[in-house]
């Protein structure tokens, strides 16, 4: 009598190769992060460059997850919700936790980094609802409603030459002022116009 796969098998037969790359998304996401953590508990500016690091290596997996699945004509909405759930952790919470840990953490701030991951969450899905309406007779979206969340990378890109200049920590690019009860970096406000962007019904941007 044959015996049937163990269960815990089962979900990653269900994967296509393209999905493996997202996960590799995934992992750089969730590595930013703790480096970024570690940050703060080493104080190590290598720990701070190798968290920025990972978001064009992010960017890399995202990428090539997309340009694999089209090549082997492997979509599928497991696939899909597979990217949005990484592009969340890598491209929304990795850039605000390096924020946050390059000084980010006045009251205003760190209301400012909760919008950003918020507008993510919020373009990613909306983008999930309104794909098959986007796309064309090649399954391929045409455009972009809003900036994608991958474009968080420049901010990503900001913190590391900042890092690199010694301006972070009391020492970032504007300074910070005090408003009512809290604290704001006007750079945080940086965060507030990409997810703003990323929101945008009115901005199309063509998708290569």
């Amino acid at each position: 009598m044959e015996r049937a796969a163990p269960r815990h098998f089962s979900m990653l037969r269900d994967f296509h190769l393209a999905d493996f790359f997202t996960l590799g998304n995934a992992a750089c996401g969730v590595g930013a992060v703790f480096l970024a953590m570690l940050y703060l508990t080493s104080g190590l500016r290598a720990h701070f460059f190798a968290a920025a690091a990972l978001a064009p290596a992010a960017f890399a997996f995202d990428v090539l997850d997309g340009r694999i699945a089209r090549a082997r004509h492997q979509h599928s909405a497991l696939g899909r919700e597979l990217d949005s759930l990484s592009d969340v952790i890598s491209f929304g919470v990795a850039p605000a936790a390096l924020a946050f840990a390059a000084g980010m953490h006045g009251g205003w701030d760190t209301a400012a980094l909760i919008y950003f991951v918020c507008c993510g969450v919020s373009r990613l899905a909306r983008y999930n609802v309104t794909a098959e309406s986007l796309s064309g007779a090649d399954a391929k979206v045409r455009y972009f409603e809003g900036t994608p969340i991958p474009t968080s990378v420049v901010l990503t890109g900001l913190l590391a030459v900042a890092a690199w200049q010694g301006r972070i920590g009391d020492a970032l690019y504007g300074g910070a002022v005090t408003l009512g009860p809290w604290q704001l970096h006007p750079i945080a406000l940086l965060f507030v116009l990409s997810g703003s962007l990323m929101i945008s019904k009115t901005l199309r941007i063509p998708k290569l």
